[in-house]
């Protein structure tokens, strides 16, 4: 009986730490929270049809200690550049732009992801606490070297 408890103690006692979830915010909730408590915004500007982006995704985004800086440091902001809803940031409305038949980009994904004239995905951007880009990368990002930025620009 002892034993039984143990185990269970102990599978209670690990479950916590292997379900954390990273903190998604909205445009909106990343603002409104930021008035009572200020900090640098990380969007992660995406599709659905972007390999990297599910890479990313399913392993940058998914380390624990990526999930624990993020959560803590930072409002986290997963952005589909092609969503169709109209955003409004900083005072601006943001909309989508149709490019053909159910095709286009977000405003705000042009803002936010744009390299050379050309948007680019995955991309990465940091906005600072007055909500203005001080870092953007557009690629694939490693936990290793996204923990790195994360140091510096806290």
């Amino acid at each position: 009986m002892k034993k039984i408890l143990y185990i269970f103690v102990l599978f209670l006692w690990t479950i916590p730490s292997g379900f954390a979830q990273l903190k998604l915010n909205t445009f909106e909730q990343a603002e409104q929270l930021s008035k009572a408590n200020p900090k640098p915004i990380v969007v992660f500007t995406h599709t659905n049809w972007c390999k990297y982006c599910k890479i990313m995704e399913n392993t940058t985004f998914k380390d624990s200690t990526i999930i624990a800086a993020l959560n803590e440091y930072f409002y986290f902001i997963s952005f589909d550049a092609e969503t169709k809803r109209d955003i409004v940031f900083n005072d601006h409305t943001f909309k989508f732009q149709p490019n053909g038949t159910n095709t286009g980009i977000h405003d705000l994904a042009i803002v936010l992801a744009t390299s050379d004239n050309q948007v680019v995905y995955p991309s990465l951007t940091i906005l600072d606490k007055e909500k203005i880009i001080i870092f953007q990368q557009h690629s694939l990002i490693s936990a290793k070297a996204l923990l790195l930025i994360l140091d510096k620009v806290q």
